[in-house]
C-alpha cells in the first residue's frame, strides 16, 4: 500500500449483511484469498456467485442491518465525538441506511484501530438509546485508502459530501470543530 499524504486516508464500512461473498455487486474476500470477477461497478455476470451469497447469508446469525433516519444521525454524530476524543483529524463523514465514509488523518498509520473504536461507540449508542437492538450494527473491519495528494483529498471530501443527497447524515468540518469530551478513555 503507498504512503498516504500527510497520514489522510480514505476509510470506509458497510452494516452488517449488507455486503457478503457471492454479493450480485461483487465482492472482495480478505486478503483476496478468493477471487471475484467485477466489481461493484462492473459486476459479475449474474448467477455467478448465487451459491456462495446462500451460504453467506446461511452464515449470518441474525438479520442485515440497515439504519432509520434517525439511526443514521445518532452513528454519525457519536462517531465524530469518539473521533474527536481521541484528537483524530476529521474533514468529513457520512453514515447512510448501509455504510458510511470518513476523511481523516490518522497520527500513526492504523486507521482500522480509530475506525473500530468510532464504530463501537455508535453502535452502543444507538443501543443504550434503544433505536437499535443490541448485538452491533456494522460489519467487521473496514476498508481504508490512503489519499495520494491534496486532489485526491478534495475529491473524496466532495464525494462524501455528496451522499446527502442520496439520504446520509453528513458531517463536514466547520471552521470551529466541537471540543474532545472525557466521555471515553
Amino acid at each position: 500500500m503507498p504512503e498516504p499524504w500527510n497520514n489522510w486516508y480514505h476509510c470506509n464500512g458497510n452494516t452488517y449483511g449488507t455486503w457478503v461473498p457471492g454479493d450480485v455487486r461483487g465482492w472482495r474476500a480478505r486478503h483476496h484469498r478468493e477471487h471475484c470477477e467485477g466489481d461493484n461497478k462492473n459486476p459479475p455476470p449474474p448467477g455467478t456467485y448465487d451459491a456462495l451469497a446462500k451460504y453467506s447469508r446461511n452464515l449470518m446469525t441474525r438479520p442485515e442491518v440497515h439504519l432509520s433516519i434517525k439511526a443514521r444521525t445518532r452513528a454519525r454524530d457519536a462517531m465524530v465525538e469518539a473521533l474527536h476524543f481521541h484528537h483524530i483529524e476529521l474533514v468529513a463523514l457520512c453514515v447512510d441506511d448501509h455504510h458510511f465514509h470518513l476523511l481523516a488523518r490518522f497520527p500513526n498509520h492504523d486507521p482500522r484501530k480509530w475506525v473500530g473504536i468510532a464504530k463501537k461507540e455508535s453502535a452502543r449508542t444507538l443501543s443504550s438509546e434503544n433505536i437499535v437492538e443490541e448485538g452491533g450494527i456494522w460489519a467487521v473491519r473496514c476498508r481504508c485508502l490512503p489519499i495520494n495528494d491534496r486532489d485526491h483529498q478534495l475529491n473524496v471530501a466532495r464525494y462524501i459530501r455528496n451522499h446527502k443527497s442520496q439520504g446520509a447524515a453528513v458531517w463536514l468540518l466547520s471552521k470551529v470543530s466541537p471540543q474532545p469530551t472525557a466521555r471515553w478513555h
